[in-house]
Formats: C-alpha cells, structure tokens, sequence
C-alpha cells in the first residue's frame, strides 16, 4: 500500500517541480523541448565504442539540475528505472564480443565497452527526458509539440494517457486500502482474489474515466486541449538555445576529454 502512495507522490512530484520559477522554468517550451531533441540525437550518434566522447554531455544535464534547483534524489530515482532494461539489452555484448582492446593499460573485452556505452547513453537521454517534464511541464510541452505542428490527435492522446495514470493509481490504491481492512492480518493478495480485483479495478478506471471525461465536457472540453495563451520567444531562449546547440555539436566533433588530457600532459602545445 505504501509503495502505492509513493508512485502517486513520485508522479505527481514532476509536475510541482515544474511551477517552480527559475531561469530553467521561464524559458520559453518550445526552446527546451528543442534543445532536449537536440540533444538526444546527439548522444545516441556516438558510436558503440565511445565513451570518453560521451562524459562532456554529462554538463548539460548537472547544470539544469542546478540552475532548475530541482532535487537530485528524485530525479536520479527515475533514471534507475530503466538500468534494469538497459543491463538486459547490453548484458550479452560481452558474451558475443570477445575482442580484447588495451584502455589506459588495463586489457578489457570490446563487448564491456559497448556495454558501459550503451548503458551510458540511456541514463543521458532519460535524464534529460525527466528534466524536461520537470522544467516544463506536461501541459506546456504539449503547447510546444502544437507549435511544432504535432497533430491534434497524437499530443491529445499523450496529455490523456499522461493523466490517466494518476487516475489509475488511485484507484489502485483504493482496491488495495480496502482488501487489506477485510484481511488485516494477511500480506499481500492471495493469488484467488487477483481475478476479481483486476475485473473490479478495469471497471472502476474505466467508470471514473468516463466521469472525468463528462467534467471536461462540461467545461467546454471539444477535442482541443487548451494549455493557456503561449509565451512568444525572446532573444534570450534563443541564446539559451544556440549555445547549448553549439556546445553539443563542439563535444560531437571533437574528444575534448582527450584533448584535455593531451594539453595537461603538454602533447599538444
């Protein structure tokens, strides 16, 4: 029951942590969503063997978080969702990939570098993915995607799909709060009530989504999903999105940890 209650305050955390109003939160939606895309095709167009290439992407990331002031513990939770997926997609790459390379010294097999690679990029583009709901918003980055001219139908049924977890979960939660004051005493759900809570729990979501949807039709809800008056770009969003632009491209031309190193060591002079 209390990991329940946890997912919902864990969802519904996202969207409190983007009213908050920093320099992160005022940038215009479409700059940030932009500028996340922007990056995401960015990480994922380094090669399987890159890694040390991939370690400057790591400032985008950290400096949001920073200017944004969001919390780390949240945000770093989120992301570990995915290594369990990610660990099961690259965990064979060793198996299948036995060639052994020399890095810094140490022999290491090739299929360990994709691993490590792979499982890098995922927590990249998750983060940045968690970063941008979280400094922007749902609502808002809908508005975005309708700037961009994303149908109707497709960023309607994202803000929808979006909500109904919420409503989900609370009807979950709900089931389960009154299971567990008919059998105080027994933990979990035995396996012969898991039949009729399922049945019990499509036919509540699917009842309350309708309520909910007769509420938005009572509002004046007519198949647009309004988002408020959008705000028009500024000089600043897009300085705040040339240099980040910028920045990406320069980490993706050239291995500045390499280069880095080369000029502490005094190779290049």
């Amino acid at each position: 029951m209390s990991n329940i209650m946890n997912s919902m305050f864990d969802m519904r955390l996202l969207d409190d942590l983007a009213r908050k109003e920093t320099a992160v939160h005022r940038m215009h939606p479409l700059v940030k969503f932009l500028t996340t895309f922007v990056y995401l095709i960015v990480v994922v167009s380094f090669g399987r063997y890159e890694i040390t290439g991939l370690l400057p992407m790591l400032v985008y990331p950290v400096l949001v978080l920073t200017l944004a002031e969001l919390p780390i513990r949240p945000i770093l939770n989120r992301m570990l969702l995915a290594a369990p997926f990610v660990i099961g997609i690259g965990i064979l790459n060793p198996v299948f990939d036995h060639q052994v390379v020399m890095v810094g010294g140490l022999a290491i097999s090739r299929g360990w570098i994709t691993f490590f690679s792979l499982f890098l990029k995922s927590l990249l583009t998750v983060c940045a993915a968690l970063l941008l709901i979280a400094t922007t918003g749902m609502d808002k980055l809908a508005s975005a995607l309708r700037m961009l001219s994303i149908p109707r139908l497709f960023v309607l049924q994202l803000l929808l799909t979006y909500r109904y977890i919420s409503v989900f979960m609370e009807e979950v939660s709900q089931i389960l709060m009154a299971y567990s004051l008919r059998a105080p005493q027994q933990k979990g759900i035995h396996r012969s009530a898991w039949g009729s809570l399922t049945g019990q729990l499509i036919l509540r979501t699917f009842e309350k989504a309708q309520r909910v949807y007769l509420a938005m039709c009572l509002r004046g809800f007519t198949g647009e999903y309004n988002t408020g008056a959008s705000k028009s770009i500024t000089a600043m969003d897009l300085a705040y999105m040339a240099g980040w632009c910028l920045f990406f491209a320069l980490t993706r031309i050239y291995d500045i940890p390499m280069l880095i190193g080369l000029l502490l060591t005094g190779v290049v002079q």
